[in-house]
């Protein structure tokens, strides 16, 4: 049996990434693969999944660098695991039980013929060329920037922006991220996470070759939303899918509760009512803070 193309779904970090990946292997013709540009460990630092070294949290891929990530990336798509390589760099039997979950998962839908799609937040940046180069289905989240950075508040989550102004190749190809730099070293993280959004959005709206859809769009009707991205990707959808989405995307639990870090994937996915988690997108901002997140992240 002959897979169709990879998947990608991306966007920053908090946009719905892991959602939306979850829901669209719930008809089973896709593998699932948690964040193999995630530079800590876990659920990076697995050879057995990337056979690369992530440095940088949005590591850029470009033809220019091209050479040190299209072999190892061509092996995750096709869903090829190098067990010898994980389990020379395995060091605990959590490491062990990650590696025989996915080197089975990876295994069977090989066989299975299914496609591997990869929940990578990181690869945003990247998308363009996972898109010309791998093949890929890009599909990009994009959250509501007051729902974003309000997310990224209650977290207490910050990205470094040196992380992304020192690679010399990014900056090049996203001239956009240059205004990141008056606030590298501030330590306003409100303007801080508006800024990132605002660049990151200004990128994909330029970017060719992916689509764009709004966490809020698929939050307030998640059956027509997932039922159109599964045309889009080229995955069947079934009554059995309808049935499988339409409860996981109206269980109990807030916005915050929709996912856990725990099981191996650190990404499990509970279900949620996903209309409810649009309510109280601004819970951990002020007045004054939505307004300037607004004003900051205008066109």
């Amino acid at each position: 049996m002959t897979a169709g193309p990879p998947l990608l779904v991306t966007g920053l970090p908090r946009s719905g990434t892991s959602w939306t990946g979850k829901m669209l292997t719930a008809g089973r013709g896709a593998v699932y693969v948690n964040e193999p540009l995630n530079p800590q460990h876990p659920p990076g630092h697995s050879p057995g999944v990337l056979r690369a070294t992530v440095t940088h949290r949005f590591q850029y891929i470009c033809d220019d660098n091209a050479h040190d990530w299209l072999p190892a990336l061509r092996d995750t798509v096709a869903l090829r695991y190098r067990f010898g390589a994980e389990l020379r760099a395995n060091r605990s039997p959590y490491d062990l039980a990650r590696m025989l979950k996915y080197g089975t998962a990876f295994t069977l839908g090989r066989l299975a013929g299914r496609r591997a799609l990869l929940d990578d937040p990181f690869a945003v940046l990247s998308a363009a060329w996972f898109a010309a180069r791998l093949g890929c289905t890009v599909v990009a989240l994009e959250r509501d920037p007051v729902s974003f950075v309000a997310s990224w508040q209650r977290l207490g989550w910050t990205v470094s922006f040196h992380e992304l102004l020192g690679q010399p190749l990014l900056v090049r190809d996203h001239p956009e991220l240059l205004e990141l730099g008056p606030l590298a070293g501030s330590p306003d993280r409100v303007a801080r996470a508006a800024a990132l959004w605002r660049a990151t959005h200004r990128i994909l709206a330029r970017t060719p070759g992916i689509l764009v859809v709004t966490y809020e769009s698929l939050a307030a009707d998640p059956v027509a939303g997932f039922r159109r991205l599964y045309g889009h990707a080229g995955l069947t959808w079934s009554p059995a899918v309808e049935r499988r989405v339409a409860r996981a995307c109206t269980g109990g639990g807030g916005p915050e509760r929709g996912f856990a870090w725990s099981g191996l994937s650190r990404t499990a996915y509970r279900r949620m009512d996903s209309r409810q988690a649009l309510s109280g997108a601004a819970q951990g901002l002020t007045p004054e803070d939505v307004t300037r997140v607004r004003a900051l992240t205008a066109a």
